[in-house]
C-alpha cells in the first residue's frame, strides 16, 4: 500500500490523533519510545517532535511504509516487522506505543505482551483503537451506509479493542499493571464530499476493500448514501477512540 494513500485515506486522521495519545502515555522528553506499527509515521513526527529522532524507534510490517517512514523522520530507527515478534533487546525502551493497530494484528494479547517485554519496568505500553462499536470512529458513516444497502456489508466492530473498556482487558490479559482507559478524540474537516470520498476508492483497509470490491453501480449507490447522510461538505468528523495505558511490572 502506498503511504500517500494511507495519508490521504487514515493519515489525516492519525495525525491529529497523536499528540493525545502521547499525552495520554506521559510520554516524556528523556524517554526512548517505540512506535508499533507505525506506518509511514504519523505517531513517529509527534513522539521525534517530544523526544527527538535518536530516542525513538518504529517498526511495520509493511516494506513501502518503513521506507516512508525512514524518509519522512531521518535520524530514527526504523525497522521491517510484526508487532508480535520485535528485534530488540528486553526493557529497550521506556514506552511502547500502538496506534490503531492492535485490533489488525494476528495475535492481540501477544502483541501487547512482546511491547512489554521491550519496555523496561516501570514504563508504559498504550494502545488506541477507533470506536466501532458506538459509532464514533471516522469510518462510522461509511459502514453505517453499507449495512443499510447490504446487510452482508462486513463493518469493523467485532475486531479486538474496538468497543468500549475492550483494550483494557487486553492489556490486563497482557499482564500490565495499573491500567487506565481513555477516550481520545480528532477532528478533521472535509471541504467537500469528495474530499472525504475518493480516499475509500484507494483501496487502504477493510473499508477499503469493501468498496474497491464493489460493483459500479453499487459503488455509486453507496456513495449517493453517504452524502445523503454527510451534505455536500464543508462538514467535520469528529472521531473517537478508545484508548489504554498500563505500567510494566
Amino acid at each position: 500500500m502506498p503511504a500517500d494513500a494511507y495519508d490521504r485515506f487514515m493519515g489525516r486522521y492519525s495525525k491529529r490523533l497523536a499528540a493525545p495519545f502521547a499525552d495520554l502515555a506521559g510520554v516524556d522528553a528523556e524517554w526512548r519510545v517505540l512506535d508499533v506499527g507505525c506506518g509511514p509515521g504519523a505517531l513517529l513526527g509527534e513522539l521525534v517532535a517530544r523526544v527527538g529522532a535518536e530516542r525513538v524507534a518504529g517498526v511495520d510490517p509493511a516494506e513501502g511504509f518503513v521506507a516512508a517512514a525512514r524518509d519522512r523522520h531521518p535520524g530514527t530507527l526504523v525497522c521491517q516487522a510484526t508487532a508480535e515478534h520485535l528485534p530488540f533487546e528486553g526493557h529497550s525502551f521506556d514506552a511502547a506505543l500502538a496506534q490503531l493497530v492492535v485490533h489488525f494484528v494476528s495475535d492481540p494479547v501477544a502483541c501487547l505482551v512482546e511491547m512489554a517485554r521491550a519496555t523496561a519496568r516501570g514504563g508504559v505500553v498504550a494502545a488506541c483503537v477507533w470506536d466501532f462499536h458506538e459509532g464514533g470512529g471516522p469510518l462510522n458513516t461509511l459502514w453505517a451506509a453499507a449495512t443499510e444497502l447490504d446487510p452482508d456489508a462486513p463493518g469493523e466492530a467485532e475486531l479486538p479493542g474496538t468497543g468500549r473498556g475492550h483494550l483494557g482487558v487486553l492489556l490486563r490479559a497482557a499482564g500490565l499493571q495499573n491500567v487506565e482507559e481513555a477516550t481520545l478524540t480528532a477532528a478533521v474537516q472535509h471541504p467537500t464530499f469528495a474530499d472525504w470520498w475518493e480516499p475509500f476508492e484507494l483501496g487502504v483497509g477493510p473499508a477499503g476493500a469493501y468498496v474497491g470490491g464493489l460493483e459500479e453501480k453499487a459503488r455509486q449507490r453507496l456513495a449517493r448514501r453517504c452524502q445523503e447522510m454527510l451534505g455536500h461538505g464543508p462538514f467535520t468528523v469528529e472521531a473517537t477512540a478508545w484508548a489504554a495505558r498500563g505500567v510494566v511490572s
